[in-house]
């Protein structure tokens, strides 16, 4: 491996790994976690990791890896957890789950991919290039308003307005097909800048988000991960913007039995809702020598919790 994955110990550590336990890696990537975990675990062990980026599953790392008779990989999505689990005769044996948001250093180093402002490519980025809608198609038929409403929601943008309006009128000239066409325009229409943050940062976030489902795709795989843990079994999760995280935050709030909201009072004992999730530890980030070794963890943050 050429480096280690975003807050490698923690979540080795906090994944609380048993040597004849059953783990899921459900964004295998170039295998950093999954290669930790499998190191932790006994020959009685299992791993089984997916990816919804055929990329990473044809990768030089998953090859190699795949040669570990406890190690299982396939191409899936997140929404896919419970089929994957169920068809392995796992669910309610997962001793621990780890996610890993958002975009990896190999899909955002890769030109073809489209997903960096920094480097001039394709318009695309698909997380699974064989499927969906690349960023290029959906910018050349999506409505002003709905463009709009996914800059803000899904990019936090406040020139969402300004940015989409852009986008609209230069389509009507000629096709945007690439990253660094999309990059000046948005440079040219965001007329202040942020310290330390490209001007079309929250416009692809944004965009990538939209095609790719992706904070569908972690709604519906939290809700799976609790049906498929055992008791006692961990869901580790690491996100890397507020969207995201505040998913997770208010998953495992609800599920933890904080939802609860009686009404009326007086409660009855057996009308309380105890909960199928603890919380496990305080939020966690990034250490400052990790952030210096590698700047994207800067934004990592950590949740932990408990299958009751």
């Amino acid at each position: 491996m050429e480096h280690l994955p975003v807050m490698y110990v923690e979540a080795l550590q906090q994944l609380d790994i048993k040597k004849d336990g059953i783990y899921l890696d459900c964004t295998f990537g170039r295998g950093g976690h999954s290669q930790g975990i499998l190191n932790l675990l006994g020959e009685n062990g299992q791993l089984h990791a997916f990816d919804r980026d055929l990329d990473a599953i044809n990768s030089e790392d998953a090859q190699a890896m795949l040669k570990d008779q406890r190690f299982k990989l396939q191409h899936g999505c997140f929404s896919e957890l419970e089929s994957i689990v169920n068809s392995a005769g796992l669910a309610g044996k997962i001793d621990g789950i780890l996610l890993d948001l958002g975009v990896s250093s190999p899909q955002l180093d890769n030109p073809e991919r489209g997903f960096s402002f920094l480097r001039d490519g394709p318009l695309d980025m698909r997380m699974d290039g064989n499927t969906g809608v690349s960023a290029e198609q959906w910018l050349a038929s999506v409505d002003e308003k709905v463009l709009v409403k996914v800059l803000f929601e899904y990019g936090e943008e406040r020139f969402a307005r300004r940015i989409a309006r852009a986008i609209v009128e230069k389509r009507a000239l000629s096709p945007i097909t690439t990253t660094r066409q999309l990059a000046a325009l948005i440079e040219d229409a965001v007329f202040v800048r942020e310290k330390h943050k490209h001007p079309a940062t929250r416009t692809f976030q944004a965009i990538r988000i939209e095609i790719n489902s992706e904070l569908d795709e972690l709604k519906t795989v939290l809700q799976q991960s609790v049906r498929v843990l055992r008791p006692g079994g961990r869901l580790v999760v690491i996100s890397f913007h507020s969207l995201e995280d505040r998913i997770v935050k208010r998953f495992i709030r609800d599920e933890s039995g904080a939802k609860y909201n009686p009404g009326k009072l007086p409660v009855k004992e057996a009308d309380i809702s105890k909960g199928i999730l603890k919380k496990v530890g305080k939020t966690l980030k990034a250490g400052a020598r990790e952030i210096s070794q590698n700047p994207r963890a800067r934004s990592a943050i950590m949740r932990v919790a408990e299958r009751v």
